[in-house]
């Protein structure tokens, strides 16, 4: 991976408080009080026993001064905040290949408040209608010749639903290549630097494809209505439900166009495996509640500090679990995975480009770690003259209190990469 594109960060230090910190202290009452779906236990779960003596791990000792540590396992669950930094790494290092030397664009599709609950009652099928109206109505307007390309777009899709606060808000980040490729693959038709599509005409195909496919799903019997949803479980009610959205604006926008490659992936990949709370967020945990920092966009980003009960706290970060095996990030169009090595080796065809390179040899988990910590995690941290070797497998130990670890977290090496 090049530099320019995705620069090794400084190595942080580790927070103070964690959201496991959050779990294991308040996870076992929020339990017993609140009927959970199996995800939600199972999210839970793997973040309490992340990188902890429960999942096992091995010995490691200095050839130099024979100090020992263990390193724990980690999780691999995407919704763990210590988890992301190595999955986020692989995904850019595959992603580079595919870029070309055009200008990028980032474009939002949000999902009306007033649809939140019965997305959150119906995730997977709603997400799903999200991701492909969204796609849709891109892929037609890259072909319309109106439009100026007239061909086949290249883009990303990532999926989030929070807010700074955890509060639900349910929107697609894509990243759109800014060009076209035209149907007989003859051509390739550069966008304008600054602009892509009109917004206000991307709003309205947006909200009538969506809901569109959202009332065939509710004719399918696709839809469930429980608690609060309840009253617009009848097709009278749903109609009812539905008919002022057809006359409210749609929030879609263009965040400004980049000039070219470089920055794309490094900007990005700030959207690309972030969990709804990461732990550098979280300032206190203590006395039945979770003190934590956000950015307050409605007063120009000032950074404030929020605190809530630990319930609420649990009950905010579980609205972001997603269904397990959905995929978060999707690609289309010439980026599609069925289709990808041929169209985009005829892009670069056309724009004149050499062949992609050859796919880098796969890094090992320290390899890559190496690269976004700039240490070498394989050094003595005592002695800092000796190697840290090898010695034997540590078993998981049976599960109980499970007091915060004195290892440096990027220490540790993630064992699985979890779809759940």
């Amino acid at each position: 991976m090049s530099a320019a594109c995705c620069p090794a960060p400084s190595r942080t230090p580790r927070p103070s408080w964690e959201l496991a910190d959050v779990f294991r202290r308040y996870g076992p009452a929020y339990r017993r009080a609140h009927a959970l779906p199996a995800s939600a236990l199972k999210v839970m779960h793997a973040i309490e026993v992340c990188r902890t003596a429960a999942l096992g791990g091995h010995l490691e000792r200095c050839d130099a001064c024979a100090f020992e540590r263990p390193v724990y396992n980690s999780c691999g669950n995407r919704h763990c905040p210590k988890c992301q930094a190595l999955a986020k790494s692989r995904w850019l290092v595959a992603r580079e290949r595919e870029l070309l030397p055009v200008v990028y664009f980032h474009t939002v599709f949000t999902l009306p408040h007033a649809l939140n609950p019965v997305a959150l009652s119906n995730p997977k099928t709603v997400y799903g209608i999200l991701f492909r109206a969204a796609a849709e109505t891109l892929a037609e307007f890259g072909r319309d010749p109106r439009h100026r390309l007239g061909g086949k777009l290249g883009f990303t899709a990532i999926l989030h639903t929070w807010d700074q606060k955890l509060l639900d808000h349910i929107h697609l980040h894509y990243l759109i290549a800014g060009g076209a490729l035209s149907p007989d693959g003859q051509r390739w038709t550069p966008a304008r630097k600054g602009f892509l599509f009109p917004i206000r005409a991307l709003s309205a195909v947006f909200r009538g494809k969506f809901l569109a496919y959202l009332k065939k799903a509710f004719a399918a019997g696709s839809l469930a209505f429980p608690g609060k949803t309840a009253r617009h479980g009848t097709p009278e009610a749903f109609r009812q439900f539905l008919r002022p959205l057809y006359h409210t604006p749609w929030v879609v926008y263009t965040k400004p166009s980049f000039p070219g490659p470089a920055p794309v992936l490094d900007y990005f990949a700030r959207y690309t495996h972030r969990v709804a709370l990461s732990n550098h967020r979280i300032t206190h945990v203590g006395d039945g509640a979770v003190t934590f920092s956000y950015r307050d966009r409605k007063d120009r980003g000032a950074h404030k500090t929020l605190t809530l009960p630990a319930p609420e706290f649990i009950r905010r970060f579980l609205l972001h679990v997603v269904p397990k095996g959905f995929p978060r990030i999707r690609h289309y169009g010439f980026l599609a995975s069925r289709t990808k090595a041929a169209d985009l080796a005829r892009c670069r065809d056309l724009l004149r480009l050499p062949p992609a390179p050859p796919r880098p040899p796969r890094k090992t988990a320290r390899e890559l770690l190496l690269h976004l910590t700039g240490t070498d995690l394989t050094l003595c941290p005592r002695c800092h003259r000796g190697t840290m070797q090898f010695v034997g497998p540590l078993r998981p130990a049976p599960l109980g209190p499970v007091a915060p670890l004195a290892l440096d977290a990027w220490s540790a090496l993630p064992v699985t990469q979890d779809t759940s």
